[in-house]
């Protein structure tokens, strides 16, 4: 990813465990680039593209992430 996307912060190890809300709150505001942030349940299918404006935000059935967050 870091040799696609502009650079910044593109992954947020510290967001697993925490509430859908807050962690895409903090996505936004670490990476302005960012235009979407895509809530799915763990294991739910996603396209394979690349896209630096899109993060995909896996969470539990307590909507709480469980995957590291990452651009792309």
């Amino acid at each position: 990813m870091a040799d696609i996307c502009p650079p910044g912060k593109n992954q947020w190890p510290e967001l697993v465990g925490i509430k859908a809300t807050t962690a895409e709150y903090i996505i936004r505001k670490d990476n302005p680039s960012v235009e979407k942030v895509i809530v799915l349940l763990a294991g739910t299918g996603t396209t394979k593209d690349i896209r630096c404006d899109r993060v995909w935000l896996f969470v539990n059935i307590e909507e709480k992430v469980v995957e590291i967050p990452k651009v792309g």
